[in-house]
């Protein structure tokens, strides 16, 4: 058995004020620890890998291709893999969370899986996700 605590664990700064930290992962799966500040938005990207996830604390707007769903405390959700998405914390606290994503992924390369938005909030080009 693997046991990893978020206790201690280091965090990658993905954008300005979105945080992750590696949790547990397996053959098949991985887990991330993540703390998304107030104001700070998660890019819109996109990655090969499904994506579950559970909002612990705070509320967080998850940024679809074609819509917005808000999300409070004890809410999960669900990302297929190849699927635009992308969160913005509009509260007065940290959002955070976990997900699950599988396969396992490590190290994404951020600057090549975002897409461009307009003003408005609607995807103009995405990136690679290489």
């Amino acid at each position: 058995m693997q046991q990893v605590s978020e206790a201690g664990r280091e965090y990658e700064e993905a954008s300005p004020d979105v945080y992750f930290a590696d949790l547990a992962a397996g053959e098949k799966s991985s887990m991330k620890h993540w703390r998304i500040e107030p104001g700070a938005t998660l890019p819109i990207h996109r990655h090969d890998n499904e994506q579950i996830g559970f909002l612990i604390s705070g509320e967080l707007t998850a940024i679809l291709e074609d819509e917005e769903i808000e999300l409070s405390p004890g809410d999960s959700y669900a990302f297929e893999s190849g699927e635009l998405h992308g969160a913005k914390n509009r509260g007065d606290e940290p959002a955070v969370g976990i997900s699950v994503l599988s396969p396992p992924r490590s190290s994404p390369n951020w600057a090549q899986s975002t897409a461009t938005t307009d003003d408005a909030g609607t995807v103009r080009s995405v990136g690679s996700d290489d």
